[in-house]
């Protein structure tokens, strides 16, 4: 994984240094809150509902053992004992004093981790498929350029005040496990006719209160001309976004209202000027000193049959563990989702134990997924067993990858100021209805994704089943959304009709999915039966009536 050079360091350093400088005036009363407010953000703090929060970027969803270590030492020191993982691959730390957020910065430093550009209208946290570097379907591992993403947008004098808040994902192989078409900006790697590797580039996705799937703006970008490919896009959008308007601002309102043939213009015209002048060409000596950090490890020659073990292995094997692309090794999904517990939570004990696991078994990495969950990319097979029976001591060997209850949801009313409703109950709630593993088995894939408003930082809209929690005259309600994808098939959810009671959401998801389990043919997954049968039916049974025989 990329190491810090000397600029690095310097760079983050000294924005420690400068914050701690602003903290202290906060605190003496020398600035008010809305003189403090930009600068916080710019350093990922927030002021949530009932504390401040911070949110630190885990670039590419990577993290060495150290970096866990240092995390679970924050969530011990300085928060409640436990830290948030997030849709974006951040991970939040919702209840840290402002006087202990600058020694919070200073000790990310040391571990080479900040909170730079986690929140502002600037270029966030570039997020990767969590597989990267491991998958068996990888054409070329998408970390070296987010990396080289990473720093080209890192505090860029001209887009340090977008319009909004810009997402980039970046992704290398055919099945997409970053969700690219609900981005700002997408790059995903592909390979020509002629069998070179180069970039096909996705603009105007996203979610929220007008959710838009991406379109390619670039169908083939040389690895040499992709910065100067996006920083055309960039200046295109900084130039034309709104700015008047805090719900049109996003890219995907420029993108979808100049329609693609016309974006493709703009910005081919932008990307003409730069290259004439050479400034943004991508060096192969650069692409390749950044290559070698990612240099995937010296695997050894093993087996590739898989071990047998005792009670729940064969459960956890079938969810949780993926194919690798070396003989003798698999991926391994580490679930954040236990029955009944909050999306997305990690303790201290638990990253300070998943940190001992990596140095015991040689694991160089973890990764954070944008589902809210962790991933081992590397693990020989024959240590399956091992590591299996180490997370269920953890509480951290759920077997339900993909399934049911493997929800996404954000942290909703309980913690955010801008929620209209609270997510993690409907989730635990749900959690608890399916705990069966039997019946979850049965059911198949099903991915359930929560917002608690809809600024959908749950990926509501992405879900097979989104939930959006929503209020009316101060009483929550819940929206059902069916057949949305996150997944190379991107689609955007169908709304079925009015809101449920918050003690009614549950039994209206429980009716939808026994609708599916009658309606299936063959192997089909929940999402595959509503393209086939269309709304109709589940809206009919989710709100009480009988499926018709003619389904």
């Amino acid at each position: 994984m990329y190491r810090y050079d000397e600029f690095d360091a310097r760079f983050v350093a000294e924005r420690v240094a400068q914050f701690r400088s602003q903290v202290a005036r906060r605190l003496s009363g020398e600035l008010n809150e809305d003189q403090f407010k930009p600068l916080r953000l710019m350093n990922g703090l927030y002021l949530q509902l009932h504390a401040y929060m911070l949110r630190i970027a885990v670039p590419y969803g990577t993290l060495d053992a150290r970096q866990l270590r240092m995390l679970a030492h924050i969530a011990r020191r300085y928060d409640k004992g436990y830290g948030h993982f997030t849709t974006r691959q951040n991970i939040q730390f919702n209840w840290p004093r402002l006087v202990d957020v600058p020694d919070i910065l200073a000790d990310l430093a040391t571990v080479e981790m900040h909170a730079i550009q986690t929140s502002g209208n600037c270029i966030r946290n570039v997020t990767a498929d969590h597989f990267a570097g491991a998958a068996d379907d990888e054409i070329e591992d998408p970390r070296p350029i987010a990396e080289i993403i990473r720093q080209w947008s890192s505090l860029h004098p001209e887009f340090s005040f977008l319009p909004r808040k810009f997402k980039i994902a970046v992704s290398g192989s055919a099945h997409d496990r970053a969700a690219l078409k609900f981005h700002d900006l997408a790059v995903e790697i592909v390979r020509n006719d002629a069998g070179e590797t180069g970039y096909r580039v996705l603009v105007g996705g996203g979610m929220g209160r007008t959710p838009y799937i991406g379109y390619v703006v670039g169908e083939f970008v040389a690895k040499q001309d992709i910065l100067a490919f996006l920083e055309s896009v960039m200046r295109v959008y900084n130039e034309q976004g709104r700015r008047d308007n805090l719900y049109k601002a996003r890219i995907k309102i420029l993108a979808n209202s100049l329609g693609p043939d016309e974006m493709r213009r703009q910005v081919m015209v932008e990307f003409d000027e730069i290259r004439k002048s050479g400034t943004l060409d991508l060096p192969a000596a650069e692409r390749a000193r950044i290559d070698a950090y990612f240099a995937p490890p010296v695997f050894e020659t093993l087996s590739d049959e898989m071990p047998a073990d005792g009670e729940g292995f064969a459960d956890w094997v079938k969810t949780n563990v993926s194919p690798h692309r070396a003989p003798g090794y698999a991926i391994a999904t580490i679930s954040l989702k236990p029955i009944g517990g909050v999306p997305g939570d990690a303790t201290h004990e638990q990253m300070d134990a998943l940190a001992a696991l990596m140095d015991e078994y040689a694991i160089a990495e973890i990764r954070v997924s944008h589902e809210q969950n962790l991933v081992l990319p590397h693990v020989r097979k024959k240590d399956l067993p091992d590591i299996h029976a180490r997370l269920m001591a953890l509480g951290l060997a759920t077997p339900n990858a993909g399934l049911v209850t493997d929800i996404i949801a954000c942290p909703g009313l309980d913690y955010c100021d801008l929620a209209n409703a609270r997510s993690i109950p409907v989730a635990q709630a749900i959690s608890e209805r399916f705990a069966d593993l039997a019946r979850q088995h049965d059911i198949g894939e099903l991915k359930i994704k929560i917002s608690g408003c809809i600024n959908a930082c749950g990926h509501h809209h992405a879900g097979h089943i989104g939930i959006l929690g929503v209020d009316k005259k101060g009483v929550e309600f819940y929206q059902l959304q069916l057949g949305g994808s996150g997944a190379q098939d991107a689609s955007i959810g169908e709304i079925l009709g009015p809101g449920f009671g918050k003690d009614e959401i549950v039994d209206a998801v429980e009716r939808v999915i026994g609708a599916y389990l009658e309606l299936r043919r063959g192997g089909e997954r929940f999402l595959d039966t509503y393209r086939r049968v269309g709304i109709v039916p589940f809206k009919n049974v989710a709100y009480g009536q009988e499926l018709h025989a003619a389904y």
